[in-house]
């Protein structure tokens, strides 16, 4: 079984995610998927307006992603591919070669982002609603 891992917050769940989401799970065969705390994303000075629990509930509904664990830090990466037995490593193009340290543990693999779309144009946009 080859065994994809990607990170992040997926705010406000949109079809970029998905898109994103599925591209990952065409890498393999199990999806993981490291899903930003709510104490992290405060490290980070990010404010989501889904709690983890909801965004959690909201990505296990997803036909893609078969597994979704919490991601605390930066740091725990390498032991989180390590634990789960990743083969594979994707994250967004707007990380290229942030990761590239992770290529001795597996392969990395940045995608591009879907076009037009993002959590934060998306909550501008039902703010002014």
């Amino acid at each position: 079984m080859r065994r994809v891992i990607t990170y992040g917050t997926y705010d406000v769940l949109h079809y970029g995610h998905i898109n994103l989401l599925k591209r990952a799970k065409m890498f393999g065969d199990y999806l993981i998927v490291s899903l930003s705390t709510d104490e992290f994303n405060m490290l980070k000075n990010k404010k989501s307006y889904y709690n983890y629990e909801q965004r959690k509930f909201i990505l296990e509904a997803c036909r893609y992603v078969d597994l979704v664990i919490p991601e605390n830090n930066w740091e725990q990466k390498i032991g989180d591919i390590k634990k789960y037995q990743a083969d594979v490593f994707v994250m967004g193009d707007d990380w290229e070669g942030k990761f590239d340290f992770l290529k001795k543990y597996c392969e990395v693999i940045y995608l591009p982002r879907t076009k037009n779309v993002s959590s934060t144009l998306t909550k501008a946009y039902l703010s002014n609603l």
